[in-house]
């Protein structure tokens, strides 16, 4: 990944039953109850069992009420805590949980037909549901939830197994939710509106209106609306839904779609499809480079990285010129400007392996806008990268990018990095702020490296190091919501610049193909083809110069030719 690190990356195995996060709509039979007791843990560790006595109850942070589980992984142990819960026979059961922590997941299992499950890698508050069957003969079935090998310990509250009273006795049913608040707009495109608002306890889902009419249910907090005309104003709603019901809808918002201009995105005169490549600010044994130096077919040069000062979100960079051979200030300043007479990009990359840096409130996002446009004016840096693998705000980091735009106007480079865990969702902080901004964004370029295996758009599971891996997971993306000009597929350069996931660069091309032609597909293809996908990113141009430059003679061409 973007980083001065391999090691310790994640390496995740998904299993094949996970299923894909829904919502849920419709109103509830009244015969059906809320089957799971102590579902909200008030009575401590009541009717539930820990593996490895990695549970316990907190009083903070909690979903609801006053106490919540927490479990933590130990070992080979994954801290799985579960519960038998009386069921009736030939039944329907919608099972649900809201969680928090790194890849926790929640399921059924003795169903008697299929058992379910699923997952998400959120950080935050999210609600986890899915529906099971039970066989002709199940009278009770075994719910759990439980975190990964080497993970910290996730947070998991308000358990409900929702159908038909299976006499066991239980937690109350579920009441309608509330109706949402803080809907606004949080981006806008020529033929799209992006909205946000906040989460409504008890809901499993929202419905999106448009004047009125239903056009969108999703199951987070934020959506796109898409397909609208250029420079029309919409007026936009959302409820809450859950199996009692939909709440009132939301107070109405109005977005106004920018004038007609092309697909998303900023970045003022980067190519249709373009490269990018991070050109490294230190030594770790690839070739030494200076910026002059840096292959003609990169479009977008990402110099990495930026360091965090004492101050909360503002960002420094010092060029390492010991460990660059004497390379001096001046000497990178004129390179950067050669570079761009030659039509090129020079962005200034955040984060990395090590990178703190920490964009959490309305100060701190003002002192990152602030920081990186001084380093822009400064160095002549073109834009940004965000390459934050520590987690980010994306209320914060949407506020601080949309203010850096402000300061630098529309030929301002914002690209972003994410790891795949990142963008397995579009309620993970890094999507949603990819979403927000969809409007400035150039290019998101997810690391396909360094992670094991992963969700496809598509609900299965693909391994690293094949064109099914990069073709499916760039598919979440581009069904997520971000514009096929915003999504490139970056991949390390070299065997050495990553500690798993390199593949050949006719593997890239075949991706590349596959995705934008339906041409030199593996045994995943997409429902169509997205001709306008930007290209693609590699770690680094120090590491391909180390290798010959095999990957950028052979991923450039092909990227500026499709």
């Amino acid at each position: 990944m973007p980083g001065r690190r391999w090691a310790g990356a994640l390496a995740t195995a998904v299993a094949a039953s996970v299923l894909s996060l829904t919502g849920l709509a419709g109103q509830a039979q009244a015969a059906d109850v809320n089957n799971v007791k102590n579902g909200g843990f008030e009575s401590g560790l009541s009717n539930w069992t820990c593996s490895a006595g990695s549970g316990t109850t907190v009083s903070s942070p909690v979903h609801g009420g006053a106490a919540a589980l927490k479990a933590t992984p130990a070992g080979q142990d994954f801290a799985q805590c579960s519960q038998s819960v009386a069921v009736k026979p030939n039944s329907t059961y919608t099972l649900s949980a809201w969680v928090q922590g790194s890849y926790t997941y929640l399921g059924v299992s003795g169903t008697g037909t299929t058992d379910v499950s699923t997952w998400t890698p959120n950080t935050t508050w999210t609600q986890l549901s899915t529906t099971f069957t039970t066989g002709a003969s199940t009278t009770s079935v075994s719910v759990w939830s439980h975190g990964w090998y080497g993970q910290p310990a996730y947070l998991a509250d308000d358990f409900s197994v929702f159908g038909p009273d299976g006499g066991g006795g239980g937690d109350p049913a579920p009441t309608v939710p509330a109706t949402p608040g803080g809907l606004a707009v949080s981006g806008t495109t020529s033929s799209s509106v992006s909205l946000a608002w906040n989460t409504v306890s008890g809901a499993t889902g929202y419905n999106v209106y448009r004047g009125g009419s239903k056009v969108q249910s999703v199951s987070g907090t934020s959506a796109t609306v898409s397909g609208l005309s250029a420079s029309t104003a919409y007026s936009f709603q959302v409820s809450a839904t859950n199996s009692a019901g939909e709440s009132a809808k939301s107070s109405a918002v109005t977005g106004t779609t920018a004038a007609s201009g092309g697909g998303g995105g900023g970045g003022g005169t980067v190519p249709a499809h373009a490269v990018t490549g991070y050109w490294q600010n230190f030594n770790n044994g690839a070739t030494v480079q200076k910026l002059s130096a840096v292959q003609s077919q990169y479009d977008i040069i990402a110099v990495a990285f930026a360091d965090a000062t004492s101050t909360p979100g503002a960002v420094s960079f010092t060029l390492d010129s010991a460990g660059l051979g004497g390379y001096t200030v001046d000497q990178f300043k004129a390179d950067i400007k050669a570079k761009q007479a030659a039509g090129k990009k020079v962005i200034i990359s955040i984060g990395g392996q090590n990178g703190t840096v920490s964009v959490s409130d309305s100060a701190s996002a003002t002192n990152f806008a602030n920081s990186v446009y001084s380093l822009m004016q400064t160095y002549g840096f073109d834009g940004v990268d965000i390459d934050l693998e520590n987690g980010l705000n994306a209320t914060y980091m949407s506020q601080a990018l949309r203010s850096l735009s402000a300061k630098a106007g529309s030929s301002l480079v914002i690209t972003m990095a994410p790891q795949t865990i990142d963008m397995q969702s579009t309620s993970n902080s890094y999507f949603q702020t990819a979403l927000n901004i969809k409007d400035i964004l150039t290019v998101v370029n997810m690391q396909y490296y360094n992670s094991g295996s992963m969700l496809g758009c598509d609900g299965k599971v693909y391994s690293q190091g094949s064109v099914d891996f990069l073709t499916a997971l760039a598919c979440i993306q581009l069904q997520g919501g971000l514009d096929a000009s915003q999504v490139g597929l970056g991949l390390p350069a070299s065997t050495s610049g990553a500690g798993s996931g390199y593949v050949s660069p006719t593997i890239v091309n075949n991706a590349l193909d596959c995705l934008t032609k339906l041409t030199n597909c593996g045994s995943f293809k997409p429902s169509k083809a997205y001709p306008g996908l930007r290209g693609a990113m590699t770690w680094s141009t120090n590491w391909d110069a180390s290798a010959g430059n095999a990957w950028s003679n052979a991923v450039g061409p092909h990227v500026h030719a499709l």
